[in-house]
């Protein structure tokens, strides 16, 4: 029984066809999120890989080898020493490494991800 005053038309709510795509939006956010956030994490292992890389050597290929070392322990698979781009400064070194990362969504849609990393203090 409806109280007086309150029209039972008048009540909201979520129809099923609205919260079937509400759940297929999260669902699809879930995806993506749930494979892109392993690059994400790949890449700030990379960052620090080239911080202590850059730290431990004083030739170009002391510092690959030494990220060579750091990716092995650090779990990085997409970058090695053969991509860094190492240039003298002054007194040192600036490591700097790019690359891209595509991930299969579902079918033919992928995503392309560009990531740059470097040592440079600009």
């Amino acid at each position: 029984m409806v109280p007086s005053g309150i029209n039972a038309r008048a009540q909201g709510g979520v129809s099923l066809s609205g919260f079937m795509v509400v759940v297929a939006i999260i669902a699809l956010l879930a995806v993506v999120g749930m494979k892109v956030v392993p690059t994400v994490v790949e890449f700030s292992s990379i960052k620090k890989a080239l911080t202590s890389a850059k730290n431990a050597g004083s030739t170009a290929g002391e510092i690959k080898a030494a990220f060579d070392k750091q990716s092995s322990v650090g779990y990085i698979d997409s970058v090695s020493g053969k991509d860094l781009e190492v240039k003298r400064n002054g007194d040192g070194f600036d490591v700097s490494v790019a690359y891209e990362k595509k991930i299969s969504l579902f079918g033919p849609v992928s995503l392309l991800i560009d990531y740059q990393a470097t040592t440079s203090p600009r």
